[in-house]
């Protein structure tokens, strides 16, 4: 599995589980949902994720390099 993948499929969670534990648990969890969405956004400009640089030093390869 690539980096790429693996932030979607982490990113995806993130949204499902923070809107599941809105839902059943308190309102306040959809400012995580609100965190994955403006951490997504600005990915899109500055190419910046947290989550890529903790998968490389967990030694998880790019798409390009598969």
């Amino acid at each position: 599995m690539s980096i790429e993948r693996a932030i979607f499929i982490f990113a995806g969670s993130m949204v499902l589980l923070s809107l599941a534990l809105t839902y059943y648990v308190s309102l306040h969890f959809v400012w995580l949902t609100v965190f994955v969405g403006v951490n997504l956004f600005q990915f899109g400009f500055t190419q910046f994720c947290p989550m890529a640089i903790l998968l490389k030093k967990f030694g998880m390869k790019a798409e390009r390099n598969i």
